[in-house]
């Protein structure tokens, strides 16, 4: 499983780089905020929505420490989907929110 910390994610954000940001938290932790532009879709209906997601992309997957977005990684990748999880997830970003 391919792996990015919260410091390199607010990095190549900085540097203008568009990344693909799907946020699996449940909709009232993302309601107390998220990253800019991330897309929520809560980790039980990663199986259902997979369908919304472009296998020629990339995609960061984001939750509250890093142990959802792990599994939604693993899952997706099992379904051919080019993702990489970000450890340690929000707990852990200092960037902004919105």
């Amino acid at each position: 499983m391919k792996e990015i910390t919260p410091q390199e994610v607010e990095n190549l954000l900085n540097d203008g780089k568009e990344l693909n940001i799907i946020d699996v938290r449940e909709v009232d932790e993302v309601a107390a905020g998220k990253i800019p532009g991330a897309v929520n879709i809560p980790l039980g209906l990663v199986e259902f929505r997979m369908n919304e997601l472009d296998k020629s992309k990339e995609y960061v997957m984001v939750c509250r420490s890093g142990g959802r977005s792990g599994r939604a990684t693993q899952f997706l990748e099992g379904q051919g989907y080019n993702v990489t999880n970000m450890t340690d997830g929000m707990l852990e970003w200092e960037g902004k929110t919105e």
